[in-house]
């Protein structure tokens, strides 16, 4: 569902993704992992069409990313990583406005509309202005809206964020439910127990490179460590925080 081959983009000679190949089959919840500025959100980006690359190529649902962007976009459910809402429209202004972009009969589109807010427990604010949610519930509308259109594609970047506790839950229980039907998704995100515990498949990147791929257990016996933790601070520059913090603390007493 996903294919990607020697993907490259640079931002004013900075290089943000350096020929990274990978694929994601329908069904697989994919972990795409790197610490800050490793190129995760550029990715996603030029998956779902807000980024040319530079070189390389790319292609969602059987779709050219470069050449056929609408096809895509037809096809995909996006969460940013930094959702950007039209905050002076109502939660169902704002629905309305992603069922009509797709698409989407209104019988339909208010039907589906309807049971994902509920299901995340906003719906009796459907009506209100969104300049007056909460962090959280204005990321429930960009989660409701991602998969308003039923997509085959999910890309979700730190979709967790702003969620309590028990909203985080029914994100996880909706995510798993819909790879079994097939979904796939490109699951960003720094919450590395959260992909541990959900992710079929794991991909770390570093300064735009792919530095490791596989299962959580494949990942970790190939590194002799003991958790993904470990694993993501080894590949990706700190190798002992433990020491690393002591030695913060050391120094702030000498001063």
């Amino acid at each position: 569902m996903i294919q990607i081959e020697h993907l490259t983009k640079s931002f004013d000679g900075k290089v943000a993704v350096n020929d990274l190949s990978l694929q994601v089959t329908r069904g697989e919840i994919l972990g795409f992992l790197g610490p800050n500025g490793a190129g995760k959100t550029t990715t996603v980006k030029i998956l779902t069409g807000m980024l040319q690359p530079d070189g390389g190529a790319a292609r969602v649902a059987g779709f050219d990313v470069l050449h056929q962007p609408l096809e895509v976009k037809k096809r995909i459910g996006v969460v940013p990583e930094s959702g950007a809402l039209y905050t002076s429209l109502s939660g169902a202004e704002y629905l309305e406005l992603i069922a009509a972009l797709h698409h989407l009969p209104r019988d339909l589109a208010e039907r589906r509309a309807h049971e994902l807010l509920q299901l995340f427990g906003i719906a009796a604010a459907r009506d209100q202005r969104m300049s007056g949610y909460s962090k959280g519930m204005k990321q429930k509308v960009l989660l409701t809206a991602a998969l308003l259109p039923n997509p085959e594609v999910l890309f979700l970047d730190e979709p967790l964020n702003g969620l309590d506790a028990n909203a985080a839950r029914v994100v996880k229980a909706l995510l798993r439910k819909l790879a079994d039907q097939g979904k796939t998704i490109f699951f960003c995100s720094h919450i590395l127990e959260v992909v541990e515990r959900i992710c079929t498949r794991i991909v770390i990147i570093h300064q735009g490179r792919q530095v490791i791929e596989g299962t959580t257990s494949s990942i970790i016996a190939r590194t002799g460590v003991q958790t993904l933790e470990e694993v993501f601070g080894q590949l990706t520059g700190v190798q002992d925080i433990g020491e690393t913090t002591a030695e913060f603390l050391a120094a702030l007493e000498r001063v």
